[in-house]
């Protein structure tokens, strides 16, 4: 019985035992978590001067050249100028690259955003822009700059640029014009041996949504491509994107093209008022001619002095020359309606010549007869040199007469030559007849100056916009 109890305990004793020792090995030990490092001994660690970290040496030295991969952000897009050829864009500049001596696993995170102090500890690209006229970084509130490191060793440097670039326009079709306004980016002091620069898959320019400019159209496409420098120090990396920017003309219409217009038409009410108001129809083409004239030299005062010329150029010439062409047609009709006076006045003095010549044939007849008794006595005596002179005289006035459309016939009545001034004006008519012979005539100038302005001017306007809305602007945009 004793034997019994005894083995019951035991067997219960060694179940118990081999219990405790399952849930010994399903029990971890508990191990101590090993602590990161703080981000100051990291980034020591990293890039301080224990590290070995030398920014002044390029990733892979001696190696194969470092890909930077940029894009940009353009926040504004403004201040074209013709007059400098340049303009104004304020813009995010982002670089990334890979620099294998930052990669790290020893800090949790996957990518660091540092200091823009800590810029002056690592190695950068030394891009610049090749079309700059000038440039400004932005330190408000702090430096505009981005700093980022990477597990894998890929750097990401942003920063924030106001830039002035260079930007050489053709302006033969201004103001109805497309431009192409380029950017560079270029390697300064590394070859293409050491460093090469290339766009971004996606994205590479991206453009705020409420950019809006003033006078341009910036369209969607982009043109990115590679413009590599040859020097004599080396072939160096370049990168250019170019914008396509088509002119708004809507302020030019308002402003130039409206106005002359008008100037133009108002110039030609003066073929409505008299022919005798000559103060009225003076005043108003001189006035038209100044007024041309100033928004001529407006339209120029914002534009460069280029040798070739442009389209608001033959506008504002061809306008000037229509309110020129209409002063003059006055003057012609003045001179048309005054031809009467000049026709009295010439066949007047004709007749005076006429009677003169007439009383001195018969002098010379009456001392003839005086004289005849002596001349046979004493010989043949000389002609009078008075009557010669006058004889000369009358026969120079005959021919400036005839230069008037007026002829001395064998009676001595004037009669009209075939000249355009005095042509179909039968002899015998009265003055008023004559008068209105002319003022019919210088009316009849006015009535198809009234026709003949406005047609021509209506040929020039379909040629005008026919040729540098549709010729021109198809020809330019088959160039972009």
């Amino acid at each position: 019985m004793r034997l019994h109890i005894l083995c019951m305990t035991w067997a219960s004793s060694l179940v118990f035992l081999q219990g405790r020792s399952v849930q010994c090995k399903e029990m971890k030990i508990p191990t101590r978590a090993v602590k990161p490092p703080s981000p100051s001994d990291f980034l020591d660690k990293l890039m301080g001067r224990t590290s070995g970290y030398d920014a002044r040496i390029r990733p892979n030295f001696k190696g194969p050249p470092v890909n930077v991969t940029c894009n940009i952000f353009i926040n504004s897009f403004g201040s074209i100028t013709e007059t400098t050829m340049d303009y104004r864009l304020n813009v995010f500049l982002r670089q990334q690259w890979n620099d294998p001596r930052l990669a790290y696993k020893e800090y949790p995170d996957d990518s660091l955003d540092l200091d823009p102090s800590m810029l002056d500890s690592i190695w950068k690209p030394d891009l610049f822009f090749a079309n700059e006229k000038g440039a400004n970084f932005h330190e408000v509130t702090t430096d505009n700059k981005l700093l980022r490191i990477f597990q894998n060793g890929n750097v990401l440097y942003s920063i924030r640029l106001t830039l002035t670039l260079s930007c050489p326009m053709d302006l033969k079709n201004f103001p109805m014009d497309s431009q192409i306004c380029i950017m560079q980016l270029e390697s300064f002091g590394y070859t293409m041996n050491d460093l090469i620069f290339e766009w971004l898959d996606v994205g590479a320019v991206q453009v705020a949504d409420d950019l809006v400019l003033p006078q341009f159209l910036l369209k969607e496409e982009k043109g990115l491509g590679y413009c590599t420098k040859h020097y004599n120090t080396g072939k160096f990396t370049c990168i250019e994107v170019k914008f396509y920017l088509e002119r708004q003309m809507g302020y030019y219409l308002i402003q130039m093209y409206i106005p002359s217009l008008l100037t133009v038409i108002l110039s030609w009410v003066s073929f409505w008022i008299n022919m005798d108001a000559a103060p009225a129809r003076v005043g108003l083409g001189i006035t038209t001619v100044l007024t041309m004239t100033t928004q001529s030299s407006g339209s120029r005062a914002s534009l460069p002095k280029v040798s070739y010329v442009k389209a608001i150029d033959i506008w504002m010439a061809v306008c000037l020359l229509f309110v020129f062409a209409a002063l003059l047609e006055y003057a012609a009709v003045n001179f048309v309606s005054r031809q009467h006076k000049e026709f009295f006045r010439l066949r007047k003095k004709l007749k005076e010549q006429q009677r003169q010549r007439t009383q001195g044939s018969g002098d010379s007849k009456v001392k003839g007869n005086n004289t005849s008794g002596n001349s046979a006595t004493h010989g043949t005596v000389t002609p009078q040199c008075s009557v010669c002179a006058r004889e000369e005289e009358l026969a120079q006035q005959g021919l400036l007469i005839q230069s008037y459309g007026l002829a001395l016939t064998a009676g001595g009545a004037p009669e009209m030559d075939a000249t355009p001034v005095f042509a179909d004006l039968p002899p015998g008519l009265g003055y008023y007849e004559i008068r209105k012979r002319f003022v019919d005539r210088a009316k009849r100038i006015d009535t198809i100056s009234r026709a003949v302005f406005p047609m021509s001017f209506l040929m020039f306007n379909v040629l005008y916009w026919l040729t540098y809305k549709v010729l021109r602007h198809e020809e330019v945009q088959s160039t972009l």
